[in-house]
């Protein structure tokens, strides 16, 4: 791998700022985790896997249905948003406002959930943002770039980081009427555009962080 230079630009990020935001769970803070487990996780690796894959959108993904437990040992009860080994674990609430808005970006999987006591919890889904495009603006954009050789294609392919800061632009007519979606060959969390940010703001969620990206 060949690494280059962020890309140096003048643009300010002021004016891009409210645009576009990065959607991931929050941290709890204070070495605090949240008091869910997976319960049937080992029956829902795939021969070959070490982790359970996210969802996919393929129906029966999982050999059986995914089942959450609460361990008030390990912490509190579940927020709206968990993230847990790479996957989202969401509230119904919040399921339905990101269906409402783009129901086509998401994979979404119903869980069991027991409480401590053996009692059935309430209704949770693992989920998963499908859409990937690549509408990043560089020429506009302050991000880190590495160079990967494919091997197979016999090219080099970019790689964006965030890792340092960065201040991301998006063309608009590549994102087009999508409301939530990961950028191409960015290993970062999935970007929502302002309406999205609007509604889940206004629904005040538990767990959930947005952050602008013109200033990250």
């Amino acid at each position: 791998m060949t690494e280059q230079t962020a890309i140096e630009t003048s643009v300010q990020a002021a004016p891009h700022k409210g645009k576009f935001f990065l959607v991931d769970a929050s941290y709890l803070g204070s070495g605090r985790v949240s008091g869910i487990e997976i319960a049937n996780e080992e029956k829902l690796i795939h021969p070959g896997m070490n982790v359970v894959s996210s969802p996919n959108g393929i129906p029966d993904q999982y050999p059986e249905r995914p089942h959450l437990l609460h361990v008030p040992d390990k912490g509190g009860m579940p927020r709206d948003l968990e993230e847990l080994a790479g996957i989202w674990i969401l509230s119904e609430p919040l399921k339905q406002v990101f269906e409402q808005m783009d129901a086509e970006a998401f994979a979404f999987v119903a869980c069991d959930f027991s409480l401590a006591d053996g009692s059935p919890g309430p209704q949770y889904y693992l989920g998963n943002v499908l859409r990937r495009i690549d509408a990043l603006d560089e020429t506009a954009s302050r991000v880190k770039i590495t160079l990967d050789h494919n091997y197979q294609t016999g090219q080099d392919e970019k790689l964006y980081s965030l890792v340092g800061g960065a201040s991301l632009v998006f063309k608009q007519d590549v994102v087009g009427e999508a409301h939530i979606f990961h950028q191409e060959r960015m290993g970062a969390p999935p970007v929502c555009d302002r309406a999205m940010f609007d509604a889940l703001s206004a629904a005040n969620f538990s767990g959930l962080r947005l952050r602008d990206v013109a200033d990250i």
